[in-house]
């Protein structure tokens, strides 16, 4: 989203983390997986099933300790309907201090993760002790997952950061630097130490978006690589590799592109129609995301924009998109993420109960609900129950979206920030306990 001006918005590691999570989420559906190429996703879940079954980190601790419980297919049956939707929204707060009601959620086991943007940091000391704080409402014995929560922030770089440092290049600057896959691989390795740092585990970055002409919706701000899609697709996936290999999940953006959208098409304000050909779409646009799938990238987010070709719904209201491009032509089995569900875009979608129903309904599993207020978390998780309890969700598909979500989140560290309450150093012995 696009908020004072500027667009808002583990793969060695978290990939060798991405053969399991098939047999998962088959396992909880009581389907076999649909063949596909293997891929990193499934390496995750490998993972995944280890840690949560046990497994402890180099240098476990009591934090390490607290998360542990049996994999996500021994979790899910456990799990109140309320429960089983609250895993699958992210929620967001405004101000610094995470309110009541979001702690709550969390330690009732109704929330996936939490969102911070500018407004929620006043210093990398006070944010690491919000995310210790939630990861505290996280243990609680109410909460029957107790599996890290996913933590996240747009940190992209240049003039899109919620933190201060690195990366501190745009994309832009990557592509046009004299060396850009080593600025790539070093933006991704600062992020992910970034974001460690204060207790993050999840960046919404990097955007995959190859821009078609300059000054752009997304080259206005420096958010794009290039107008080469095989630059954007290697110079993500370096960027998806390092990051990942730092125990921070990425995520590839805004699938299937916003490339060709110009300056003033934004869906955070109003819809947006890309009429691009089918040929066009899958031959640029898509073409990074196959380089991220491959690179075992932790998370997709898709676009709000209508791809006429492809389907008459904005993307991540579309079965054709997120089912049809996404999971099967491109064979990704991860983790898929909304963009922010008030974006304008979605005016003609009603409220936000029926945005999340519909959008779970297309095959998103995460739903962003970014407008700073925690209240539109628990109306997003109000409509996905219903529509569970009343049959409108199907319950066999609804359970392997929080399968995959949970997978993720096993394979993932628990807050444990290196800045220390005071801001002052950094915790012994913190650093390299935890290894994906």
């Amino acid at each position: 989203m696009v908020r004072n001006g500027i667009s808002r918005r583990a793969c060695a590691r978290l990939g060798a983390g991405v053969i399991a999570l098939g047999a998962v989420t088959a396992a909880v559906a009581g389907a076999a997986a649909p063949a596909r190429q293997p891929g990193p996703e499934t390496r995750l879940g490998a993972a995944a099933a280890g840690r949560a079954a046990g497994g402890q980190a180099p240098g476990g601790s009591r934090a390490a300790a607290q998360h542990r419980l049996a994999s996500p297919a021994a979790v899910i049956p456990r799990l109140t309907d309320r429960q089983l939707a609250g895993q699958r929204v992210i929620y967001s707060y405004r101000g610094l201090t995470p309110p009541a009601t979001l702690l709550s959620q969390i330690r009732h086991g109704q929330a996936a993760g939490v969102i911070f943007f500018a407004q929620n940091i006043a210093s990398p000391a006070q944010i690491a002790a919000v995310t210790r704080q939630l990861e505290q409402a996280n243990a609680s014995r109410l909460n029957p997952v107790r599996l890290p929560l996913l933590l996240m922030t747009d940190q992209e770089g240049g003039n899109v950061r919620r933190l201060p440092g690195a990366p501190v290049l745009s994309e832009k600057q990557i592509g046009q630097a004299a060396h850009p896959a080593v600025q790539a691989r070093a933006a991704g390795t600062g992020a992910a130490a970034n974001l460690r740092s204060v207790g993050m585990n999840l960046n919404l970055a990097p955007v995959l978006d190859v821009f078609r002409t300059a000054g752009n919706f997304i080259d206005q701000f420096g958010r794009s690589y290039s107008r080469n899609p095989h630059k954007v697709s290697y110079l993500g996936a370096d960027f998806i590799k390092a990051q990942q290999a730092g125990n921070v999940a990425a995520t590839a953006k805004h699938f299937p592109g916003l490339g060709a959208a110009a300056a003033g098409q934004n869906t955070d304000l109003a819809p947006v129609t890309l009429k691009l050909s089918a040929e066009q779409i899958r031959g640029i646009d898509e073409q990074p995301y196959r380089a991220a799938i491959s690179a075992g990238v932790g998370l997709i987010m898709t676009s709000w924009a209508v791809y006429p070709a492809l389907g008459s719904r904005p993307a991540g209201l579309s079965p054709a998109i997120v089912q049809g491009e996404l999971r099967k032509r491109l064979g990704y089995g991860g983790v898929t993420i909304t963009d922010a569900l008030e974006a304008g875009a979605l005016h003609a979608f009603g409220t936000t109960r029926n945005r999340a129903r519909l959008a779970a309904k297309a095959g998103m599993d995460l739903l962003l609900c970014a407008a700073q207020n925690a209240g539109q978390g628990v109306q997003a998780l109000d409509g996905l129950e219903g529509a569970l309890r009343d049959g409108r969700l199907g319950r066999t598909a609804f359970r392997a979206a929080v399968s995959r979500i949970l997978a993720l989140r096993a394979a993932l560290p628990a807050a444990t920030p290196l800045v220390s309450p005071l801001g002052q150093g950094r915790q012994a012995g913190a650093a390299g306990r935890w290894r994906l």
